[in-house]
């Protein structure tokens, strides 16, 4: 690489499998700088934190002189596909990033459902129409929704979000899913998706044989999605396995390249979903990104 890398790490707090607080000061121990959180149910719920428990978590965090790099609001399911479960899904997601604003992150990532090839359609049509809601409202408090790629190609997600009057809603961008499952290439996808990328994830994965990314993300008429499945496939299933960093087919130094080319300064955060050893996977990807500052 030309450059050094000046971008922050951070590490998913669940994927230590350890609790909240536990997995932050998990976090710190392997050496990240940030965090982010899943804020959908049990304790991180926004229902189940009043005022004082997120002034306390909040202080928590900071204690460890750690940052929030991002909230996952990833509601599951079908995503926002089905027009008629979206208006409770939008005002979820509408107290998540009330949550995230007030822990001090303007960023929420989650999967809106596979973006149909149809884009005349009925779920073309119930995916916009909420994306829209949900943009404009977090570009009313100058944060945003990061669609996390993978489901369809880069060229696809773009063609999308161009269609949205705001770029309230943008890109969590993750190689490993495109490498996984669509097999497009995160390097050409972050030139791509240049304008909207606002988070990432630091993941690597390789693809055994073509799969349908409706069988893994979920469709309508389809199973919805859930991490626990695409964990569960990313085991070392027949379509494709999530790897260790460097052990997978993601080029992490045309990656870094192309992420710094285009001027991203935010966060490196490292996602582990499978695997029995994640606290050890998660300090070697931390001295992975390390070497390339």
């Amino acid at each position: 690489m030309a450059n050094p890398l000046t971008n922050k790490i951070g590490v998913i707090v669940d994927s230590f499998n350890v609790g909240v607080r536990e997995g932050l000061r998990k976090a710190k121990d392997v050496g990240s700088e940030g965090v982010q959180i899943y804020a959908v149910s049990g304790e991180m719920d926004p229902a189940h934190l009043d005022q004082a428990a997120r002034r306390e978590l909040r202080g928590f965090i900071a204690d460890l002189g750690l940052e929030i790099s991002a909230l996952c609001g990833d509601l599951g399911g079908h995503g926002f596909q089905d027009a008629a479960a979206n208006p409770l899904k939008v005002e979820k997601s509408k107290r998540i990033l009330d949550l995230a604003v007030e822990l001090g992150t303007p960023i929420v990532t989650t999967h809106i459902g596979i973006v149909p090839e149809d884009e005349q359609g009925a779920v073309y049509a119930a995916m916009q129409s909420a994306c829209e809601e949900l943009g404009q409202y977090a570009k009313s408090m100058n944060a945003y929704f990061a669609i996390e790629t993978g489901p369809e190609p880069a060229a696809h997600l773009k063609r999308f979000l161009d269609t949205l009057s705001t770029n309230g809603v943008s890109v969590n961008f993750d190689p490993a899913n495109m490498v996984m499952v669509t097999g497009d290439d995160p390097v050409q996808g972050v030139y791509t998706l240049k304008d909207y990328i606002v988070h990432t994830h630091v993941k690597d994965g390789r693809r055994m044989r073509a799969v349908d990314p409706r069988e893994v993300y979920g469709f309508l008429g389809y199973e919805g999605m859930s991490h626990e499945q695409i964990a569960a496939m990313a085991s070392g299933g027949p379509d494709f396995a999530e790897l260790p960093l460097g052990e997978g087919d993601v080029d992490f130094g045309a990656y870094f390249k192309a992420l710094q080319e285009i001027g991203y300064g935010g966060y490196l955060t490292i996602e582990r979903e499978v695997g029995d050893k994640p606290e050890q996977d998660i300090r070697k990807a931390v001295e992975f990104i390390k070497r390339y500052r």
